[in-house]
């Protein structure tokens, strides 16, 4: 076991880990994963320590078959005293987030053409005057917003993506009103060098750091490494995927997520307090993971599991 250490200079004291596991997690699961397994799920992260856990998405049962239980869903998990955001596409979307009673909703941006319209069949431009009404409202009803920016760094179609590309859309997020970012790596392409090029880009455009968190995918093995380069430059918000779940659905060559407890192993050791017991939070992977049939990818949930048999 890792020894914790004392934070290093320059690192936080603290993150908070955003867990997608429940919603980005299981989205692209072939097999129709019960409505109970999925609220169990998110009971048991919660247990595990986890203070945000994306929940669901309010899309047209259509394009995400595996949420189109999302109504029946969200009411079984509501009661539990974390944070439990929720993607919205649209104002359809919002309004059956609301009815429910949801205080935290995310929309999904992309920084390229070619990513909009496999995703949402629209423009960059076309995308963000979808979600102007829906940020607006959300933001009158006192509802925090979450933007999420999708293909920050690559595009499987497109190639690298230019910097003050992605800026300009971010940039045009906070116009909006939504209240924090997510950097998507959604490809798992970039470096420690493109991350920190980007946060500096972004702080020059006036986007502040807090208002900023990062998701990497691991497709290169660089996702824990890009995480502690933002984490040096001053942000605090890392999100991440219970036993490293996930993909994207629009993406072929999108791996999974960072693990959730590959994540927290780093933080510990370099004594960043997330808050989680590593050891429910474990259980809780290797728990899915036999629901789903097979191993977690995660690297630190295959390797204490293997000391506990």
């Amino acid at each position: 076991m890792t020894v914790p250490a004392p934070a290093s200079d320059g690192l936080p004291a603290r993150v908070r880990i955003h867990e997608v596991g429940a919603r980005d997690g299981l989205q692209n699961e072939k097999a129709t994963v019960p409505t109970e397994v999925k609220a169990e799920f998110v009971r048991r992260l919660a247990g595990a320590g986890l203070t945000t856990i994306e929940a669901t998405s309010f899309v047209h049962p259509k394009w995400v078959p595996q949420l189109a239980d999302a109504e029946a869903l969200f009411p079984q998990v509501a009661d539990l005293p974390v944070d439990l955001p929720v993607l919205v596409p649209n104002e359809r979307g919002l309004d059956r987030a609301l009815a429910l009673g949801a205080r935290r909703v995310a929309v999904f941006a992309s920084a390229t053409e070619s990513f909009a319209k496999a995703n949402l069949n629209r423009t960059v431009d076309e995308a963000l005057a979808m979600f102007d009404p829906v940020v607006g409202r959300a933001k009158a009803d006192g509802v925090h917003v979450r933007g999420y920016l999708s293909m920050c760094f690559g595009d499987p179609w497109e190639g690298p993506v230019p910097v003050a590309q992605v800026v300009r859309v971010c940039r045009a997020l906070i116009d909006l009103g939504c209240d924090e970012l997510s950097l998507g790596d959604t490809i798992g392409v970039a470096t420690p060098g493109h991350v920190q090029a980007l946060l500096l880009a972004l702080n020059e455009a006036g986007v502040p750091t807090g208002t900023l968190g990062v998701h990497f995918h691991d497709t290169y093995g660089q996702a824990l490494a890009n995480t502690l380069t933002a984490l040096r430059h001053g942000v605090t918000t890392v999100d991440a995927s219970a036993g490293g779940l996930g993909g994207c659905p629009y993406a072929r060559s999108a791996t999974g997520n960072l693990a959730t407890e590959d994540l927290v192993w780093m933080l510990r050791g370099l004594g960043i307090d997330t808050g989680v017991d590593l050891g429910r939070l474990v259980a809780t992977s290797a728990w899915m993971a036999d629901h789903l049939g097979r191993p977690s990818p995660s690297r630190t949930v295959r390797a204490l599991s293997h000391k506990e048999q």
